[in-house]
């Protein structure tokens, strides 16, 4: 029989999107094997006291500045041996707030500092590269505002520098306000496959791993040696962290460190959070991936890692267009099975693939707990793909060069239950797209 042209295009469009979504979902599937794998041992000695600068990068931070300050200064280090250096890039009432938090703590003899540039270029990447100028440490710790490192961080982490090639150790991201809402749980669940799946994958098999942006610590030299803060990107963490592995520098993960932190708690917040994020990556991308490919002493595997890792946020555009193909193709009563009598073969290939699988990992990531974490998935999957169109529209601002304002994640110090950001500062405006995307989730 044939089959009019658009909607054998249309067919094909849908089939590819499954199969590029297939190689990217086994990816995962294969990250969390190597994830399993019990790690060489580490280089783990103590490493006296050695010179650390936290660096707090904040805008407009006023809910949760104090909160991060208090828990910088309470850390078990010697005083004499630690600088905090607040970059404090705001332009409301978070600045008096945190110049006298800051002369506080100075007073009790604490080296800390109120960092003002005067302007927000280069936006966190900028205030980050600012700092570097005046750090002469042999370590610098970053914590955004969100954060609440507890008061052993350096001394859980400094050890793992014993290598002298170890340029940054990477923490796990707690939630501390995790079971506030559907869209809390959701970006907690997801987050942990992010740092208990992938981050402990590469960490464990040397492959190319993320610097996070925060909860972490560097060597001073690494960075220097990489480059420093590049502004290229909305993901200035991700650009280093990847710069610094090119020049042989090495990374570990420490699942067993986790720093609490604050989750976005409306969903436009999440979904400018994603769209950072999403954006960025595909940025780095276009900016390193060719290097990568061409640089020699890096491994054929470790390429084909950073590969996915860097353009896997081009899984929304496909989510997308299965979503849009897939009602033209019903209405044409196309077959939709290659081997059209292997309908339930198909069927049961994806939930083993896909719910079921995922639940078999997180059993293993959440051992007796896993249950009460799975009943988070389904909301998971809907949050997921009623982000399509959000990041699709910053995938495809990466790929044209579309030049954007760094647009911070809004904090409302929200840790408990009965916590409220509703009439606070910072809430972002109701738009339509976050419509859009509850209704291709609800009816996907």
């Amino acid at each position: 029989m044939d089959v009019n042209p658009f909607i054998q295009t249309v067919f094909n469009l849908f089939i590819v999107s499954a199969a590029l979504i297939t190689l990217y979902t086994c990816n995962f599937y294969y990250l969390a094997f190597l994830s399993s794998r019990k790690k060489e041992g580490k280089t783990v000695a103590g490493t006296g006291a050695p010179s650390v600068t936290i660096q707090l990068p904040i805008y407009n931070e006023k809910y949760v500045a104090a909160r991060l300050i208090s828990a910088v200064c309470d850390m078990d280090y010697p005083k004499d041996r630690l600088r905090i250096m607040v970059l404090d890039d705001s332009d409301d009432d978070t600045v008096d707030m945190v110049g006298g938090i800051v002369k506080e703590y100075r007073d009790r003899g604490l080296q800390i500092e109120h960092v003002r540039r005067g302007t927000r270029r280069g936006y966190k990447a900028g205030a980050l590269q600012h700092a570097m100028k005046s750090t002469d440490t042999e370590y610098v710790a970053i914590f955004d505002a969100d954060f609440i490192p507890p008061k052993e961080f350096l001394r859980k982490t400094l050890p793992h520098f014993a290598r002298a090639d170890m340029g940054f150790v990477q923490c796990r991201w707690g939630h501390v306000n995790e079971d506030y809402s559907t869209i809390t749980q959701a970006q907690a669940l997801s987050l942990d496959f992010h740092f208990l799946i992938e981050q402990k994958a590469k960490s464990n098999s040397r492959l190319f791993m993320n610097f996070n942006g925060t909860a972490g610590i560097w060597k001073r030299e690494c960075i220097e040696d990489a480059g420093g803060w590049h502004t290229a990107t909305l993901v200035e963490d991700l650009d280093l962290s990847y710069r610094a592995q090119m020049k042989g520098w090495k990374c570990t993960f420490l699942p067993d460190v986790v720093i609490d932190a604050e989750l976005p708690v409306q969903m436009n917040a999440a979904k400018r959070q994603q769209f950072r994020w999403a954006k960025g990556s595909i940025q780095c991308a276009l900016k390193l991936l060719a290097g990568i490919v061409v640089k020699k002493g890096i491994a054929v595997e470790a390429k084909i890692q950073a590969f996915v890792q860097l353009t896997r946020h081009i899984v929304f555009p496909l989510m997308l267009i299965q979503f849009l193909t897939l009602p033209v193709l019903l209405a044409s009563n196309i077959n939709l099975y290659l081997v059209s009598f292997l309908p339930a073969l198909t069927i049961g290939a994806y939930l083993a693939m896909g719910p079921g699988a995922y639940l078999h990992i997180m059993q293993g990531m959440y051992r007796g707990s896993w249950m009460r974490k799975a009943k988070v998935l389904p909301s998971l999957m809907l949050y997921s793909f009623g982000m399509s169109v959000n990041n699709t529209v910053a995938v495809f601002d990466a790929v044209l060069g579309s030049k954007n304002e760094f647009l911070r994640t809004p904090k409302h110090g929200i840790t408990k239950n009965t916590d409220e950001w509703r009439g606070k500062a910072y809430n972002l405006p109701f738009t339509k797209t976050p419509c859009l995307r509850s209704s291709l989730a609800y009816t996907g």
